[in-house]
């Protein structure tokens, strides 16, 4: 399949996945989205692929949703239905993620922001470059942190660390990402990609059915209450976008400047 944005690259029994826009940010626009949801899909079942690296540019991840997308930027304008059916592009990106059967790897260079986290978090493993940090700023936006992600995030960091990175959204370098468990290993810059290979290939070379059911129970175990949490944050996520503070953390990111909410 030929993709835009996005290409696969098999050495061995680990494919790799590299998604790049050519650009300082690597956004993740709507037709991003759905090629990253459309590689993951050509992966889930593949038989001879022992191992996934997913990365971005050579300079960063990804700047989270594409906020200057004009497929996204005109959902607030849709009807209800079709504002949700557009929103589920997100949810349906991480849960295609989560539903390769081989271990996953997300190399991190560079910032990993907003809707790259919750990619990175329906992977298995992250490494992340020594000079690479992750950053949660829905709520800055006005906006909740969505895309079936708060649970993935509570059981890597857990819940008081989840509602540190989330509600106060700053920025969680390396080495506070590798101490608290949202990172694996600490790559050098420019590295992560090398490392996250490595890793990559050692989970390729262990037997692979048995790979795959270790997978699968811990993902059951810990996922038994994701639904349950989460599921309605598509729609939690719709009606902050009519919200007076989402039209106002918008106008301040764009107009880089502090935001003021109001609870409107």
């Amino acid at each position: 399949m030929q993709w835009e944005f996005v290409k696969i690259e098999r050495r061995g029994r680990v494919a790799v996945v590299r998604f790049d826009r050519g650009d300082k940010t690597n956004a993740l626009s709507a037709r991003l989205m759905t090629e990253l949801t459309q590689a993951a899909d050509s992966l889930a079942d593949d038989t001879e692929v022992g191992a996934v690296v997913l990365t971005g540019s050579p300079t960063a991840f990804t700047a989270g949703m594409d906020l200057r997308d004009p497929g996204m930027a005109e959902i607030g304008q849709l009807p209800l239905a079709e504002r949700r059916k557009r929103l589920a592009v997100g949810p349906k990106l991480c849960a295609a993620w989560e539903r390769v059967e081989a271990v996953t790897v997300a190399a991190v260079e560079g910032f990993c922001i907003g809707g790259g986290v919750a990619l990175t978090v329906a992977c298995d493993w992250r490494v992340v470059a020594e000079d690479g940090f992750f950053r949660v700023p829905e709520l800055e936006l006005g906006m909740n942190m969505s895309w079936n992600s708060l649970p993935r995030i509570a059981n890597l960091v857990g819940p008081a660390r989840a509602k540190q990175i989330v509600i106060l959204c700053e920025r969680v370098g390396a080495e506070e990402a590798l101490a608290w468990g949202l990172a694996q290993s600490i790559a050098p810059a420019g590295g992560s990609l090398d490392d996250a290979l490595a890793l990559a290939e050692k989970a390729a070379a262990m037997p692979p059915v048995p790979v795959k059911m270790v997978k699968q129970a811990v993902n059951a175990y810990c996922n038994a209450l994701g639904h349950a949490a989460s599921h309605m944050d598509l729609d939690q996520f719709a009606l902050a976008q009519t919200s007076e503070d989402h039209r106002e953390g918008v106008r301040a990111f764009l107009e880089k400047r502090p935001p003021k909410f109001t609870g409107g």
